[in-house]
């Protein structure tokens, strides 16, 4: 995209619009239309396509342009019909654009004659040169073919279908009448399987495969059709301005009077299946006044007729008996079948009303008695028997009384009307196929060589509103799409092969995945809907969220709400599903999908009519009921599954085109009004995107879609070249002309007849060659210099071959000498092949005997033996080389004594093998032996194991029992000492009481001892100082003397030092002097920890906790009663207790506040004092201490106050507390303390000391 160069940018009307690049995002770009100077919009960058020099510039194949893209494709059809060129090539593909007109000399003789045996490409495109294709191809490859013509509704498949059918049966017909009925026979079709719908006046319902067939001699003999997907519901309802099958509306407008009365007709808005739609016929002026006043309707009366060049109702209906006529039906079978068509509409018009009884059920209406009895009068039906099989179904017991019982089961007014619609539908429906295989009947061949088949289909749809008819018209889209993919893409290499390019194979996006997802066995969307219609009760909703359930993560589906549309996101999850198709998502609505896709009439209807009065009708059920519909209908839960009849056939159609040639017509149409020279170019380019023609383009682009023949270039640059230059031949010419721009060879390929361009490649070759004359003449001088290049390689290459040529005698010389000695060697080889073939083996039974040693070397038992035995062998082994060495020796003799030797060796290689198992059997019993001694042991193991478990138990029960009674003692204990303090206040209380009398009398003394001093003074009279004090008075000083003394202690510790203290605690056997210092050491430690806890820093993190928090805080809260130690030792008796609980520093728990990392802290109390401690932290090394050197670190509490002895699972068994202290390597920190002197004399001292001992 240069500058200054204008691009297609997408337009939502137009499909794209001309504009230039003005500026460049990141993913978009800034568009400024051409026709709208200084307006500018964004658009995708992936969604703008360079444009050509000459927009107004137009080309028969599309690949002729220097740009593929899907907006030079849209451009060229557009200019091509702006012209009345309404056919266009993409490579073999031809676009046919209706023109909703007739073209003067398009389709005449004239063009049919000048289409004849010529190539495609040599004339304009034309359907006729695709239908030639086809003929030549089946002629030279003696190969049938296939033409596909597809498209949406109105885009002319069936005017094309029958210009092809025309063509090859006028060039090639065999001049018999067969010929003409092949065309005639159209009419008919049409008739009974078009109809007007929304965007086509004569659509038709139906998918067809006409067959031409022709014989040895390559001339028409026959045709067949075969028939798809007829849509039924149309029968029975069609849109406001849609109508139902052509054919009634012609009967109803065409049919003479008499026929008219005998068929009981009337207008069309007189029929329930007809004016429920549109009523007015089409007719032109004069036509529509040949129809009588009273077969019109009032909407045609108002509104007058409908107009359309192909389609005139009266003069269709006249045009279809002669074509009847032509192909062989004769008045009675015409009769035949307009009665059945009568008999349908009449069977329309019957309606029904609830009875009122409580029984309920329904009954006919009083007015529809007399089409009642006009419907069984044209279908040869009883009257009675058409009303009660309408009203009521026939059931067949199977279980529960009489098997085969009938029982009649009333049907609701809903019920009835679904059962006469379904007999409607089936009446046509069968209809239609009597008249497909009576028109084939009408031209009948015996044999055939090949043939060419035209299949008319209906291109893939998308409605607002999308039903089961459109599912299976878009899954028969993806089957062919993946066929012209297939197809096209091997044309195309077809075509590279021919040309000699040595082009890898193109791939392309397949879509089997959407096909699997529509028919895979069990869960794809058929078998599902064929599941859900063999259940009892079955329902669209269930049906559809078994869909969606079965296929969650499908890329291809997903629900309704994820639509664009915002009337399908309206809808439920279980109301629809949407497909993700080649073409684009189509929203379907499962609204009657189970309904449509049975195609069987429930018993008492089938019954019905297969016993009509009139042959005809009865011939139609008999015909199209086959052995195996009987057996599917024969049970409750079994059905006609219409989707599934669908895939056979749509399966058994691909293989057939899979197994001919093929060509492709993809019809467009041009605008939604129908009217001529009106192009809406959105429209037609999403028609172009649903028929995969910009996939094709895509698909090119990968390979070299632009080409030339070489004599075309040569026209085209030679007026640019000096003479010179355009003496050459035309491939020369432009071989020069490439070699000399210097081209990348990876952008174009010579081939035999053309060359071929990368995408875009052709027009940089040709903005080169039309650049200035300066550059001409740089490039003449190039081409210049590549002519005297080619010629100088040209001579080289004749020398090379001299040289070869030489070269190629010498080595065949050389090889002749080779021959020679080659048939030398190989006389000699056979000559004494016998004895190299006997010195292998026995070389390769001399490497077996070294497997002989390695077993022998394993025995343990008889080894001398057996080795002599393989000594012998070897020694023969090594006779036999020396004999067949040293003389000549045949091959019989040989084999002879080599097969002896061979015995030999397998009968010692037995004989060790049963020794070697001997002797494992031996390894093996004792093997065995040895584990039941383990297993032996590994009881003896559990059972004192278990004894110890056992014994622990018993242990950790009495701990309990004696921290239980012990609690008791302590509460007795405390109740005395609660009567004794009781006791001793009341002493105190008394004593008290004496000291304040003994206080008063004191100091009355005093007084009347001063008193008398005074007197004494004035008397001049001494008076001794020493007066006898009265002893009662001198009492109290007296016992307080006594009490002090008593109070006194033995030992009198409270000036010994803290040193003198500890020797005498590790030295002194005096028990009470020992019980007396250890109280003191212990009491002038918590008075050291008081002190030091009193004065400790603010920021303290408390690591120098000795014992976890709860044990401080209970010694606190409960002091201990005064007991002297000597009372002490003897009560605790020197007990050894252990403790575990948990301890968490208190720095530790702000950093762990979950307490996810708990610690434990150990302790061994000798008697009332603690003796060895441990502390345990997760991610921490653990902290062992003893008694004597890390007193200052370990618990100073006695074992009382600490109060461990009342927290239950506190205490632990002596061997749990040596084994933590064992593994924290507690035994080797006490032995080098009593090794330094360091540890106090306990338990735990004595017991290590004696163990080392």
């Amino acid at each position: 995209m240069e500058d200054g160069k204008p691009v297609w940018a997408p337009h939502p009307t137009d499909g794209f619009q001309l504009g230039m690049i003005v500026d460049i995002g990141a993913d978009t770009l800034t568009i400024e239309p051409l026709n709208q100077k200084g307006k500018t919009f964004l658009a995708p960058m992936n969604q703008v396509f360079p444009a050509e020099d000459d927009v107004n510039k137009h080309v028969d194949d599309n690949c002729s342009l220097m740009y593929l893209n899907e907006a030079t494709l849209l451009n060229n059809v557009r200019v091509r019909y702006s012209k009345d060129h309404i056919y266009t090539y993409v490579a073999n593909i031809l676009i046919a654009v209706n023109p909703y007109f007739d073209i003067p000399k398009l389709y005449g003789p004239s063009a049919i004659k000048s289409y004849q045996g010529k190539s495609l490409g040599t004339l304009p495109p034309h359907v006729y040169a695709i239908a030639d294709k086809a003929y030549r191809d089946m002629k030279v490859l003696k190969m049938s073919q296939s033409i596909i013509v597809s498209g949406e509704s109105g885009a002319g498949k069936t005017e094309n279908t029958k210009f092809v059918l025309r063509y090859l049966t006028t060039t090639y017909g065999s001049g018999q009448d067969i010929d003409e009925r092949i065309v005639e026979a159209n009419p008919l079709l049409e008739a009974f399987g078009n109809a007007k719908t929304v965007r086509n006046n004569n659509s038709s319902r139906f998918g067809k495969f006409v067959e031409i067939h022709f014989n040895g001699k390559n001339a028409v003999v026959g045709g067949f059709v075969s028939h798809y997907l007829l849509e039924k519901s149309r029968i029975c309802m069609q849109s406001n301005d849609e109508r139902n099958y052509h054919i009634f509306y012609r009967l109803c407008a065409g049919a003479a009077e008499d026929l008219k009365k005998k068929l009981h007709l009337d207008s069309p808005d007189s029929f329930r299946y007809l004016n429920k739609g549109c009523t007015r016929y089409f007719a032109s002026k004069d036509s529509d006044k040949q129809i009588m006043q009273n077969r019109k309707s009032p909407e045609h009366l108002k509104m007058g007729a409908l107009k359309d060049p192909l389609v005139d109702d009266h003069g269709d209906f006249n045009r279809m008996c002669v074509a009847m006529k032509k192909i062989g039906l004769n008045d009675t079978e015409k009769l035949d079948l307009f009665r059945v068509v009568a008999g349908v509409l009449h069977l329309g018009n019957i309606d029904f009303e609830e009875t009122g009884s409580s029984s309920g059920g329904c009954v006919l209406k009083i007015q529809s008695t007399r089409p009642c009895s006009y419907c069984a009068d044209v279908l040869g039906l009883d009257q009675d028997d058409l009303r009660v099989s309408l009203t009521t179904r026939v059931m067949l017991t199977t279980a529960g009384g009489a098997k085969g019982t009938v029982i009649k089961v009333p049907l609701k007014v809903e019920q009835a009307n679904n059962a006469r619609d379904a007999l409607a539908k089936a009446v046509y429906s069968r209809l239609f196929d009597h008249v497909v295989q009576r028109r084939e009947q009408c031209f009948p061949f015996e044999t055939s060589s090949n043939f060419i088949g035209v299949l008319d289909i209906a291109g893939f749809e998308y409605f607002e509103h999308n039903s089961f008819e459109q599912f299976c018209i878009n899954y028969c889209n993806e089957k062919l799409q993946q066929f012209f993919n297939e197809r096209i893409l091997k044309e195309e290499q077809e075509l590279y092969q021919k040309e000699g390019l040595g082009v890898n194979e193109v791939h392309y996006v397949d879509n089997q995945d959407c096909i699997d997802l529509v028919e895979a066995k069990l869960v794809g969307i058929l078998d599902i809907l064929d599941e859900e219609n063999r259940l009892p009760q079955s329902s669209d909703q269930h049906f559809t969220l078994t869909v969606h359930n079965k296929h969650k993560e499908h890329f291809r589906l997903t629900v309704p709400r994820k639509s664009k549309l915002a009337v399908h996101r309206n809808l439920r999850d279980d109301e629809g599903f949407m497909i993700r198709h080649f073409a684009g998502a189509v929203c379907y609505e499962t609204t009657r999908f189970v309904e449509k896709n049975n195609d069987a009439l429930h018993m008492s209807l089938e019954s019905l009519v297969c016993e009509s009065k009139d042959k005809f009708v009865r011939e139609l059920f008999e015909n199209s009921n086959t052995s195996k519909d009987s057996k599917q209908k024969a049970g409750k839960l079994s059905f006609i599954s219409v989707g599934n009849k669908f895939k056979t056939q749509l399966n058994l159609l691909l293989e057939k085109l899979r197994s001919t040639g093929s060509s492709f017509i993809r019809c467009v149409k041009p605008n939604l009004k129908m009217v001529s020279h009106q192009f809406e170019g959105a429209l037609i380019l999403s028609q172009l995107q649903c028929s995969g023609m910009v996939s094709v383009l895509d698909l090119m682009q990968g390979g070299f879609p632009s080409r030339a023949p070489f004599h075309e270039l040569y026209n085209m640059y030679k007026q640019y070249m000096p003479d010179k230059l355009t003496r050459l031949n035309p491939r020369l010419f432009c071989k020069a002309l490439f070699k000399a721009l210097g081209l990348n060879d990876s952008d174009f390929k010579f081939g035999l007849t053309r060359v071929f361009f990368r995408p875009g490649k052709f027009a940089e070759f040709d903005q080169i060659m039309k650049s200035d004359p300066d550059h001409l003449a740089e490039l003449l001088k190039k081409v210049n210099q590549w002519l005297v290049c080619s010629l100088w390689k040209k001579v080289q290459w004749c020398c090379l071959s001299v040289i070869k040529l030489r070269n190629k005698m010498s080595y065949r010389a050389l090889a002749c000498i080779k021959i020679q000695k080659t048939v030398r060697m190989w006389l000699c080889k056979k000559k004494h092949k016998p004895r190299i073939d006997g010195m292998v083996k026995l070389r390769h039974l001399k490497k077996h005997m070294e497997r002989f040693n390695e077993v022998v070397n394993g025995l343990k038992e008889g080894k001398q033996e057996m080795a002599k035995q393989v000594q012998e062998l070897a020694t023969a082994i090594d006779a036999l080389a020396a004999k067949i060495k040293a003389t000549v020796v045949t091959r019989k003799e040989i084999d002879k004594e080599y097969q002896g030797l061979v015995k030999r060796s397998e009968n010692l290689l037995s004989s060790m093998q049963k020794k070697k198992k001997e002797e494992e059997e031996r390894e093996r019993l004792k093997c065995i032996e040895e584990e039941m001694e383990k297993e032996r042991k590994r009881r003896e193991h559990e059972e004192q194991r278990r004894k110890q478990e056992e014994e622990e138990r018993r242990l950790k029960a009495e701990m309990e029992l004696k921290r239980k009674q012990e609690e008791e003692d302590r509460k007795k204990r405390q109740e005395e000492e609660k009567v004794m303090q009781a006791e001793l206040e009341m002493q105190l209380a008394l004593e008290r009481e004496e000291e304040v009398q003994r206080a008063a009398i004191l100091e009355q003394e005093r007084r009347d001892r001063e008193l008398a001093m005074r007197i004494a003074h004035s008397e001049a009279e001494l008076i001794t100082e020493e007066g006898q004090m009265d002893a009662a008075l001198r009492r109290g000083p007296q016992v307080q003397a006594t009490k002090a003394a008593a109070g006194v202690k033995k030992y009198d510790l409270s000036k010994w030092k803290y040193a003198e203290l500890r020797d005498v605690i590790n030295t002194s056997c005096d028990i009470e002097l020992l019980a007396a210092c250890r109280e003191e050491f212990h009491r002038r430690l918590k008075v050291y920890h008081a002190w030091k806890s009193k004065n400790k820093k603010r920021n303290d993190d408390g690591s120098d906790l000795r014992a976890p928090k709860c044990v401080t805080d209970y010694a606190e809260q409960n002091l201990a009663p005064s007991m002297t130690a000597q009372h002490q030792e003897v009560a605790m008796n020197r007990q050894q207790r252990y403790f575990r609980i948990p301890f968490i520093r208190p720095a530790d728990q702000y950093k762990d506040p979950q307490n996810k990392k708990k610690g434990w802290w150990y302790a061994h109390f000798d008697g009332p004092w603690i003796a060895r401690q441990m502390e345990l932290h997760p991610d921490k090394q653990p902290i062992v201490l003893v008694a004597g050197k890390d007193d200052m670190e370990m618990c100073e509490l006695s074992l009382e106050e600490t109060g461990l002895t009342r927290k239950r699972g506190a205490e632990i068994l002596p061997r749990q507390f040596e084994e933590i202290w064992e593994r924290c390597d507690g035994i080797q920190y006490l032995k080098k303390a009593i090794e330094n002197k360091q540890a106090r004399p306990t338990y735990a001292t004595a017991m290590l000391q004696s163990l080392l001992k």
